[in-house]
């Protein structure tokens, strides 16, 4: 059998992506901290209300939600996210929406619709290390435009859309972004830049791709209106169940004009998605508290936050700075410049803790200063020990590196 593997040889498609899975780590170790986890805290899960509505799905209506178009179920969703999305300020009829495998195969449906190969993609530094794979899959020509503690630095894209046009060189096809409680950079985007964002696209005529998978998770009550209401027909907008149920259904949604929906109906070869999925979670949303859940969820990850910010302070000094994330899951840690956090990286997990090193979440190489810290995954009491372990990682790097 060796020799038959060895002797192996095909050819696979150019394009595959040959970078590992980012964010995670193989380590087992029961007393290991994960911060690299950009996970949903396990014991916030609705289990004993899913266990029951999984049950109610199967009882009840499992001889055709287990059939390829389902039961009523993917209707109930459907009905759920327009209601939902309403709170939110966004309108949409129902063949506006597409239920997808998570929101991050709303970015790999709407890469596949709008690009051929050599078309261009304008992405924030940094960005989502999944949709630059999914960019760099499709064989787009990926630009990617600073953040700052407002989000996405408008002004240059416009700098360089006046440019474009005036040099006659291509615009993006899309723009994507995160404006909301940004993965990793924790900001978001003012609301006179999402309005100019938006004006840009309307005279330049090029897609937003808005990725809106943390704004549930409010910490402070305010409010940004989703760029998706500001220019519904140039707007492609994701969410997902994954941040607030569990990211275990893989349930998310696209809304966006309906040619674009159309357009991704075409790709969803085998009908509809997760419909036994669906069924179970429309069974647990008929009867579940939804915003007291999210609120509840919001205190939580607000109080792990603010445990980590102290922990970072504390153990690091001024030897790094940090906007403080008005929601979401993460802090974006930035050190001096001479700093290569993927150099401490594997001393870091050695010792007992993990995290994504800051040159994943940029197509460019760069980012060498960065790191990411997830927040919502483990306790308290693991947050701060992590941070306290990173700081002896950090600082041994640090001393053997001025020496």
């Amino acid at each position: 059998m060796s020799q038959q593997l060895q002797s192996f040889s095909f050819s696979f498609a150019k394009r595959i992506p040959s970078t590992p899975s980012i964010g995670s780590t193989t380590i087992t170790k029961p007393d290991h901290i994960h911060l690299s986890f950009g996970f949903a805290a396990p014991h916030l899960f609705p289990i004993e209300q899913l266990s029951a509505s999984a049950a109610d799905a199967v009882t009840q209506h499992g001889r055709k939600a287990l059939q390829y178009s389902g039961s009523g179920g993917p209707g109930k969703i459907l009905k759920w996210i327009q209601n939902r999305s309403l709170v939110h300020g966004i309108k949409a009829e129902s063949n506006q929406i597409l239920v997808t495998y998570g929101s991050t195969q709303g970015i790999d449906l709407a890469t596949r619709i709008l690009l051929d190969p050599g078309d261009h993609v304008w992405v924030e530094s940094p960005s989502f290390f999944s949709a630059l794979q999914a960019f760099r899959t499709a064989e787009a020509v990926i630009t990617s435009f600073p953040i700052d503690e407002d989000g996405l630095r408008v002004d240059l894209i416009e700098s360089a859309l006046v440019e474009a046009k005036r040099n006659h060189t291509p615009i993006p096809k899309f723009l994507y972004t995160m404006p909301t409680y940004h993965n990793p950079g924790g900001v978001t985007l003012s609301i006179e830049r999402r309005n100019r964002l938006v004006q840009l696209a309307k005279a330049y005529n090029f897609f937003i791709l808005e990725d809106d998978a943390y704004s549930e998770l409010n910490f402070t009550g305010n409010k940004y209106p989703s760029l998706y209401t500001l220019l519904p027909e140039r707007v492609i907008y994701l969410n997902t169940f994954s941040k607030t149920i569990g990211p275990g259904l893989r349930l998310g949604w696209v809304i966006a004009d309906q040619r674009v929906i159309d357009k991704m109906r075409l790709l969803n070869l085998g009908g509809s998605i997760g419909v036994f999925a669906q069924e179970i979670l429309a069974q647990l949303l008929e009867h579940f508290a939804f915003q007291e859940h999210v609120d509840s969820l919001s205190r939580h990850y607000r109080k792990q936050r603010d445990v980590m910010a102290e922990a970072i302070k504390s153990s690091f000094g001024d030897h790094v700075t940090f906007h403080l994330p008005e929601g979401g899951f993460y802090i974006w840690l930035r050190f001096g410049n001479h700093v290569n956090t993927s150099e401490f990286l594997q001393d870091a997990a050695n010792r007992g803790v993990s995290f994504v090193d800051g040159k994943s979440f940029f197509h460019n190489p760069e980012g060498y200063s960065y790191l990411r810290l997830c927040f919502s995954y483990v306790s308290k009491e693991q947050i701060v020990r992590g941070v306290n372990i990173l700081a002896d990682a950090y600082f041994a790097y640090a001393n053997k590196s001025a020496s």
